[in-house]
């Protein structure tokens, strides 16, 4: 029996939406970790993190019933998470600021330059970018999202997510190089 990764927790999400207090804690409990994880690679301040996680949860059971299974319900969070984090950062008036010394996965489909790099060196590189630059990389590297979410997200459109990725790309091999 195979069954629809979009329906992942549907049984919780429903009880949800009628409000029912155990299953939304149920799906706190489920998503809290990896929600947090998001913010503080976005916000990078604990508490921060924990205030932008805690607007998110509850954003989302506000709005639950927005939710229509077009997507799983963690990646319809991690959509709050990143957006209340960019948010949040622009309300400070602080450049994003996503990677330092920690170690992340980076999407498969990273130029051969890059790939063949330390991955020390890549997150090196990446500090080095410009603000904007770095937003751009760690939302499409880093937490996955096509151009046209990244434009939903900052409010540009797509092609400008596009060319500033490139851009962004460009000067982090050349950072990468110059290491």
């Amino acid at each position: 029996m195979e069954t629809n990764i979009l329906y992942t927790h549907k049984e919780l999400v429903e009880k949800s939406k009628l409000g029912n207090r155990n299953a939304q804690y149920n799906l706190y409990e489920y998503y809290v970790d990896a929600m947090y994880n998001v913010a503080m690679r976005m916000v990078r301040i604990k508490e921060d993190a924990e205030d932008v996680v805690q607007d998110s949860f509850v954003e989302a059971f506000k709005n639950l019933s927005s939710f229509r299974y077009e997507s799983t319900f963690g990646s319809w969070l991690k959509r709050i998470v990143v957006n209340k984090s960019v948010n949040h950062l622009k309300l400070r008036k602080i450049p994003i600021v996503p990677i330092e010394n920690e170690m992340y996965r980076i999407k498969d489909d990273v130029e051969e330059e890059v790939q063949q790099a330390d991955t020390k060196k890549v997150i090196k590189g990446i500090s080095l970018l410009p603000a904007g630059y770095q937003q751009i990389i760690n939302l499409y590297l880093i937490e996955g999202y096509d151009h046209v979410e990244i434009g939903e997200i900052l409010g540009i459109t797509e092609s400008t997510s596009k060319s500033q990725y490139h851009r962004a790309k460009k000067k982090l091999i050349d950072i990468i190089n110059g290491l």
